[in-house]
């Protein structure tokens, strides 16, 4: 029998799709600090959500089977997606991220409420290499690496399609990098340094598929963005031009 912590490796590799792997990410416990956070937040709640039935499990990645453009962020906030179920849904840093996708024609709505308001994205999936709101936004080592496996396997599944992934802060950056070695694609050592802007370009370790654009962007946090560290014309440039190195076509950005 499976146990909880080896649920993550064992469960991803059976998968062949991406529903199916939805499926069995949300059911995954292998983490008993993030489990018990998750579903204390989902019990306890937040005041101004208090009519909210949260949805307290670990959150899967939102977008298309054929998606050519790959987000990669941090974690579910524990009041954002850990309340709605659906990466970026329901804090700033989603309103911010949405609402630039959206911008540029690769959203079919600005706004993002809730796991039912509609939203579609276009050529474009939204993950995370930790899936359950941890405490103070921050995973420990172990259970990044215990969650990696669902991350893995979800770029295999993309593997055929996709060309450029935008990686959202330092530490999804080191969260990332690794995943996509074992997901094939060389990385080159050292690995490239995080920074704002930042490009690498990853060659396919078996040359089955095109080479893979890796592009660095600081995170949506409401930190970054209220110290103006990010701005809405930084994030949408760097947007912009992964979604041109993934073969999507774009609305041109606005001139701030």
């Amino acid at each position: 029998m499976t146990s909880a912590k080896d649920y993550p490796a064992s469960a991803a590799a059976e998968t062949r799709t991406l529903t199916g792997l939805d499926t069995r990410l949300v059911s995954c416990r292998a983490c008993p600090r993030l489990v018990a956070r998750r579903e204390e937040t989902a019990r306890v709640k937040r005041a101004a959500f208090r009519d909210w039935e949260y949805w307290g499990r670990p959150v899967p990645g939102f977008g298309p089977k054929d998606a050519s453009l790959v987000i990669a962020g941090l974690a579910p906030a524990a009041h954002g997606a850990n309340r709605t179920g659906r990466m970026f849904t329901g804090d700033q840093a989603g309103d911010l991220l949405f609402a630039t996708l959206h911008d540029l024609g690769l959203a079919s709505r600005a706004t993002a409420t809730h796991r039912d308001d509609g939203l579609e994205l276009h050529g474009v999936r939204v993950t995370a290499p930790v899936h359950c709101a941890p405490p103070a936004n921050l995973p420990t080592t172990g259970e990044r690496d215990t969650c990696r496996s669902w991350l893995v396997r979800e770029l295999q599944l993309l593997r055929p399609t996709a060309r450029s992934v935008v990686v959202l802060g330092g530490f999804g950056w080191q969260a990332t990098l690794p995943a996509l070695r074992q997901a094939g694609w060389n990385v080159p050592r050292p690995r490239p340094s995080f920074g704002h802007g930042v490009r690498t370009t990853l060659a396919p370790s078996d040359g089955t598929t095109t080479p893979l654009t890796v592009f660095g962007c600081y995170h949506v946090s409401r930190r970054n963005v209220s110290t103006r560290r990010l701005t809405p014309a930084m994030l949408r440039e760097v947007l912009a031009e992964a979604a041109h190195a993934a073969g999507l076509p774009v609305v041109r950005p606005r001139a701030e």
